[in-house]
């Protein structure tokens, strides 16, 4: 099968198409033909092994010290079952699934434990958009849960035209807080379209120096240390650091105040519900581009460039034939 392959860190021109071995299930795995994956700045940052600097040490013994360990990239998938093992019981070959599941997905196939982050897909989802969901959404959905998040809160997303910014205004939004959120001018629009009540600009306002309370301020940049959002948190509020900055690595605030951070756990039930809110229409998939797998070195530079609003989404597969019909 097709896969895009690195092999040293680097630029997006260390990637390249080559062929490798087709994964064979085991006995609780499913084989997903992949028609979408998607490229995430999380991708990006580890093809360029660009990681704060106290991770540098740990994170070459994890991914490789002398090249990645894990040759294949990509954190989301969505497609068909092509194959289950003997003792998958929750899916069947030809089901649409979608998820998450960190390495390997830049390919053609995809093997995924059914006990892992896999959900059906709502019927009128397309494969490209399904792609372009988990990530940000069950991320977002993460940080919010354990902030404990309720109906009135005021909450600031920081960075919320972003892959995980677009899904947290949303998902707040449907959590009945009132949402504002930081963007620049050009996606103000889309960050309003998304339930955001206000919008600031970061090139013309500083948020942090505005005389404003938030219960939660979610960074998902990485410029908003708890030093810097402090002075706009309410007593008992919370910074939920999805990018945490490495000043706040061991950082224990003590009058009252929370700081949420370290990586999202990937819960199956937390995409059960992402699914069920894209059926009802209550959230939607944000996608800026897309691009075949072939070019996946663009869709790496796009990325790079820290423009991209919401998922940069990979097509593998044709898979038009399983689409759902529109009309």
């Amino acid at each position: 099968m097709r896969a895009a392959v690195y092999t040293k860190y680097g630029p997006p021109d260390v990637v390249s198409i080559q062929q490798v071995p087709r994964p064979v299930p085991g006995a609780r795995d499913v084989l997903v033909r992949q028609a979408a994956s998607s490229v995430t700045s999380a991708d990006a940052r580890l093809r360029a092994f660009n990681l704060p600097k106290p991770f540098g040490i740990p994170g070459r013994l994890a991914l490789g010290i002398f090249g990645p360990r894990k040759k294949v990239l990509g954190v989301e998938f969505a497609g068909t079952v092509e194959a289950v093992g003997s003792a998958v019981t929750k899916f069947r070959p030809g089901d649409r699934v979608f998820g998450i599941d960190v390495f390997d997905c830049h390919a053609e196939y995809k093997l995924v434990r059914e006990n892992e982050c896999i959900a059906l897909m709502p019927e009128k989802l397309s494969f490209e958009d399904a792609a372009g969901v988990p990530f940000g959404g069950v991320t977002a959905l993460d940080f919010l849960n354990r902030a404990k998040i309720k109906p009135g809160q005021k909450v600031l997303i920081n960075g919320a035209s972003g892959c995980v910014g677009a899904y947290a205004v949303q998902l707040a939004r449907h959590f009945g807080a009132e949402v504002t959120g930081v963007c620049s001018a050009s996606n103000a629009g889309l960050v309003r379209s998304l339930g955001a009540s206000r919008v600031v600009d970061y090139a013309t306002t500083d948020f942090a120096r505005e005389p404003v309370a938030y219960d939660l301020v979610m960074d998902t940049v990485g410029n908003a240390p708890f030093a810097r959002c402090a002075p706009v948190l309410a007593p008992t509020g919370a910074l939920l650091a999805v990018l945490g900055a490495p000043e706040d690595l061991f950082r224990r605030p003590k009058d009252g105040r929370r700081l949420i951070g370290g990586t999202s756990a990937e819960r199956p039930e937390d995409l059960h519900l992402l699914a069920d809110l894209l059926a009802a229409g209550t959230i939607r998939a944000v996608i800026d581009r897309v691009y075949p797998l072939d070019q996946i070195r663009d869709a790496y530079a796009y990325v790079d460039s820290g423009r991209k609003r919401g998922a940069v989404v990979l097509t593998i597969h044709n898979l038009i034939a399983a689409q759902p019909k529109t009309g």
